[in-house]
C-alpha cells in the first residue's frame, strides 16, 4: 500500500483524537454535558454539571460547586448553602479493539487472483474472528439544591462563600476553546 493511500486515513484519526477531551466548564448544549440550572425560589435553585466519559467524578463535583458560587454571585447573594447534593454515575461497556476499534469502513474487493475478498472484521464465523473485547465507561453528573443568602457566611461546614469559591477554584476552571 503506498504512502499517498494512508495520509488520508491518518489525517481522520488524528482529527478524531483531537476532538476527544473532556467537558469544559460550558452551559449545557445539545448533548447534555455542562452545567445548567433552574430557579425554584427567589434565593432557592437546583444546579446540575454533567461530564462526558473523560471527565472525572471529582472534575464534575468541582464544576457545580464553581457554578453555584458563581450564580450566587450574579443573583446578589453573598453565600450558599447546598441543601441536597447528589452525584450519579452512568456506566456502559463499549466494543474496542481490532483495527478500528468501534467502527470500520464497509466494504469488499477483490483479490489479486479475482475471489471475493472480506476484511478479517466481517468473518463472524467464530473460527474466523475473536471475541469483542470491552472497556467501561462512565459518566458522571453531579446535582445540588443551593439556598442563597446576603451578609456574613454562618458558621457552618454546609455553607460557601461565593468570593471565596470562584477565588479558589477559577485555576480549576477549563472554558472551552474559543
Amino acid at each position: 500500500m503506498k504512502i499517498r493511500h494512508l495520509l488520508p486515513a491518518v489525517a481522520a484519526l488524528a482529527l478524531a483524537g483531537a476532538c476527544a477531551t473532556s467537558t469544559p466548564y460550558q452551559a449545557a448544549n445539545t448533548s447534555d454535558r455542562g452545567y445548567s440550572n433552574q430557579q425554584i425560589e427567589n434565593n432557592r435553585w437546583l444546579v446540575s454539571f454533567s461530564g462526558n466519559s473523560l471527565t472525572n467524578r471529582q472534575t464534575v463535583e468541582t464544576y457545580l460547586l464553581y457554578r453555584a458560587a458563581e450564580l450566587t454571585a450574579q443573583s446578589g447573594y453573598d453565600h450558599f448553602r447546598m441543601v441536597r447534593r447528589a452525584t450519579d454515575a452512568d456506566s456502559s461497556f463499549v466494543p474496542v479493539g481490532g483495527t478500528y476499534g468501534h467502527f470500520a469502513p464497509h466494504y469488499r474487493y477483490y483479490g489479486h487472483h479475482g475471489r471475493l475478498f472480506y476484511p478479517s472484521y466481517y468473518r463472524y464465523d467464530p473460527f474466523w474472528r475473536d471475541a469483542p473485547d470491552y472497556r467501561e465507561v462512565t459518566r458522571f453528573e453531579a446535582s445540588a439544591e443551593i439556598l442563597m443568602g446576603r451578609g456574613p457566611k454562618p458558621d457552618d461546614p454546609a455553607y460557601f462563600s461565593a468570593d471565596e469559591v470562584l477565588m479558589n477554584l477559577s485555576g480549576q476552571i477549563l472554558r472551552p476553546a474559543a
